[in-house]
This record gives structure tokens, sequence and C-alpha cells, in this order.
């Protein structure tokens, strides 16, 4: 295994787990300690993950988001099943958005077979994936394109999403939290997931259970404004319960 490779796959690890030794590391990837301790050095430096004495855990403030290369594996099984979830409440009809994202990918995957659709997306990869839908008119917002993410953004999005009325938009997000809501590392990014959220009758946001509880630097919207949070069932039930008593239609899959 590369040690690129390995560094993304103890970093899914530890999310999943929620804490991780060295030892139990270097047991599970099948190398000495002393390489784990080095890939833990480089992968804090990173921001990604805090290390304490004897362990680490999962860094709780989001300082930056992966390219979508390094994010399409990490928790992929979880996001394959939100995904999912978020593509059966989609009603034959429906006007919707797609926010760029690894998981929101997963929720155009399972609509290229239904019919008479609507998608607005700010995602190449996305607008892709439906291309060849008989059923799914695809509508891309124009803007910068990140090379990084495939994804649209500036002020060619931003005018679009402000001139829309969908009934749905799904929202992907790398930070959720109980008391600031959605949040995310990079201030330019913000704009559109507002207009998005502006547009639409009813939002949905879908997280993995790595970016459930999480803060970042920038505040997107307050829960307030979200109708239904899909996540996985690795979250702890009371995590959940502080969204459930804030109105949130909580499913986790």
């Amino acid at each position: 295994m590369l040690p690129a490779e390995r560094k993304l796959r103890i970093i899914d690890y530890v999310r999943q787990q929620r804490s991780a030794s060295v030892a139990v590391l270097a047991q599970e990837f099948a190398v000495h300690e002393a390489t784990i301790r080095r890939d833990l050095a480089e992968i804090e430096q990173e921001g990604l993950l805090k290390r304490t004495h004897g362990g680490v855990i999962v860094e709780n403030l989001t300082n930056r988001e992966l390219s979508f290369n390094e994010r399409t594996n990490v928790q992929l099984e979880q996001k394959m099943r939100i995904g999912k979830m978020a593509a059966s409440l989609v009603e034959d009809g429906d006007h919707i958005i797609i926010d760029s994202g690894t998981t929101t990918l997963h929720i155009a995957r399972n609509l290229v077979h239904r019919s008479n659709l609507t998608v607005v997306t700010n995602d190449i990869n996305i607008a892709a994936e439906l291309r060849d839908a008989p059923g799914v008119k695809v509508m891309v917002t124009g803007g910068e394109l990140y090379p990084s993410s495939y994804m649209l953004n500036g002020m060619f999005t931003d005018n679009v999403l402000r001139s829309l009325n969908v009934s749905k938009a799904f929202i992907g997000t790398p930070a959720i939290h109980p008391t600031h809501g959605l949040m995310h590392p990079e201030a330019e990014l913000v704009p559109a997931k507002q207009g998005m959220i502006a547009s639409a009758q009813e939002v949905i946001v879908v997280a993995d259970d790595s970016k459930i509880g999480k803060l970042s630097l920038h505040k997107v919207a307050p829960n307030s404004s979200i109708n239904t949070l899909i996540t996985g069932i690795e979250v702890p039930d009371y995590e959940i319960k502080s969204f459930q008593d804030q109105g949130l239609n909580v499913i986790k899959v």
C-alpha cells in the first residue's frame, strides 16, 4: 500500500472509530508503529487529525476541504447509502438543485432512471453522470471551474442561483454543528450554498458521520433553514438528538 493511500485510510478509520492508538493503527495497517507515527505527523500538519498522548482523535475544527479525488473513497459505502436515501425523496416532476460534492454525486447516480426531472447543479461530475438520463433535464450554473473538485463557483454561479425557485435543494457540507449550523472553511464557496438554500422550498443536507458536530470558520446557514439531515447510522444518537430538538427531520441510513 502506498503511503498516500495508507494516510487516507488512516483518516477514514479514525473518523469511523472516533479514536485510535498508534498500536491499533499499526496492527490495522500491518506496519511498524514508527511508520504510523510518521503518517500521523504528516496528517496532523495538514490539519486533518489531532494527536493526543498515545493515540489520535478527529479534529473538531475543519480547516480545509480535501480535493475531490482525496475525498471520493473516504466513507464511500456510507456516502452511497446517503445518496440512495436522498434520491428516494425526489418525486417525478421535481425541479431540484444538487450541490457539488462526493456525497451529492451519489444522489445523481440514483436518479438516472427517473422521469420528468429538472436538475440544476454546479458540479461537472454530476452533470456528466446525468447526461444520458432520458428523463432528466440538466442545467449547469456556469461559473469558474475549480479543477480540484470539478465545481463551478463565483459571480456567474451566484447570479443563476438567485434567479431560481426549486422544490428541493440537496446541500453537501464539510461541517454541520448543532449550535452554529452549516459551516465551511472557504469563504468564497459560502455564497453559492446560501443561494441554493434561499432558492429552495425544501432544504436537505447530506453529510456522512465525519461532518456531524464539526465547526469551521465561516457560517453558511443556521439549522433553522434546514428541513432534513441525512447521515449514516454511524452517528451516535446523542449527537442526532441535538438536531432533532431543533425541529430537523434526521434520517440515519
